[in-house]
C-alpha cells in the first residue's frame, strides 16, 4: 500500500489522471505492470480498480444494472463476487444508487473495483467525509485485498491517520514535485519535533532542521534525524512526529 499525500493542488489527482491516460502529459514516461501506457492504456486498465471521492455512476442506475454494464466492460468481471460484496456491504441491488448515503456510494465503488480481478487499486480520497465506523470498515476491506495474492494499492488521501494505519510506503508531493518518499515506518521513526524556548532555537544544528514554528509558548522544530537530535540535546523535549505534522512542516520549509 502506497500512501500518496500532499495539500490541495499539489498534483495528486493530476498524477492519477496521467496514470490512467485520461489527460495528455507534457513529458516523461509512465509504465504500468512494466509496460508503457503509450498505445496500450486500454488493455492495461483491465487490471486496475478505481475508487474516487465522487461516485462515477449515473444516479438512476441500480447496483443490478451496474452489474449488467460491467459484464460488457471488463473481460474478467466476476458477477458472483460482485453480488457477494453487495450482500456483505448491505447494499440493495434494485434501488437507484442516487439515493445511497455517501458511505453506501463508496462501498458500491469498492464492490465494482474489486470484482474484475484488478491487480492495482487506485483510490483518490476514498474515505473523505465518512464517519469513523465506515472508514474503519473500508480500511479492513483494503487490508484483505492486499493480503490476497499479488495486489497493490495507491491511496491518495488527506486523512493521514488512515495512511498511518494502512500504508507501507509514502510519497509526499508538493507543487508537482516529490518532497519525501520511502517506507512509512522509517519516515515516522526518522522525524521528531523538538519543543524548546525561542532562544534555544539558534543552538539547534541547522542540518537537522526541516522547519520550525514559533508561538508565545516557545519553538517547535521538525528534525530529520530524531536519534541524533536526542544525543545532541538530551535535556530537550523531543517527540515523534506524525505524517500530518511532517507534511505541514515540509510545506512550510518551501515557502
Amino acid at each position: 500500500v502506497c500512501g500518496f499525500i500532499g495539500q490541495n493542488g499539489a498534483g495528486k489527482t493530476t498524477t492519477i489522471q496521467l496514470i490512467l491516460d485520461t489527460i495528455a502529459r507534457d513529458s516523461g514516461e509512465i509504465t504500468l505492470f512494466g509496460k508503457s501506457i503509450d498505445g496500450d492504456s486500454a488493455s492495461l486498465r483491465e487490471d486496475i480498480g478505481l475508487v474516487f471521492d465522487e461516485m462515477g455512476f449515473h444516479e438512476f442506475l441500480t447496483a443490478k444494472q451496474i452489474n449488467t454494464i460491467m459484464k460488457n466492460v471488463y473481460k474478467n468481471w466476476d458477477e458472483a463476487l460482485y453480488f457477494d460484496y453487495l450482500k456483505r456491504f448491505s447494499l440493495p441491488s434494485k434501488k437507484a444508487c442516487g439515493s445511497f448515503s455517501r458511505g453506501m456510494r463508496m462501498k458500491l465503488q469498492i464492490a465494482t473495483a474489486l470484482s474484475h480481478g484488478a491487480k492495482l487499486l487506485i483510490m483518490d480520497e476514498p474515505t473523505s467525509g465518512l464517519d469513523p465506523i465506515v472508514r474503519n470498515e473500508m480500511l479492513q476491506i483494503f487490508r484483505e485485498y492486499v493480503v490476497k495474492e499479488n495486489h497493490t494499492i495507491l491511496l491518495s488521501s488527506h486523512i493521514t491517520g488512515d495512511l498511518e494505519k494502512l500504508a507501507d510506503e509514502v510519497v509526499f508531493i508538493d507543487g508537482g514535485r516529490i518532497v519525501i518518499k520511502g517506507n512509512k515506518d522509517e519516515i515516522l521513526e526518522k522525524h521528531g519535533i523538538i519543543k524548546c524556548k525561542k532562544e534555544e532555537l539558534a543552538g539547534i544544528d541547522k542540518e537537522l532542521i526541516v522547519s520550525y514554528e514559533l508561538s508565545s509558548m516557545g519553538a517547535e522544530i521538525l528534525v530529520n534525524d530524531v536519534n541524533t537530535a536526542r544525543k545532541l540535546y538530551p535535556n530537550m523535549v523531543i517527540e515523534q512526529a506524525g505524517l500530518e505534522e511532517i507534511m505541514i512542516y515540509y510545506v512550510n520549509s518551501m515557502k
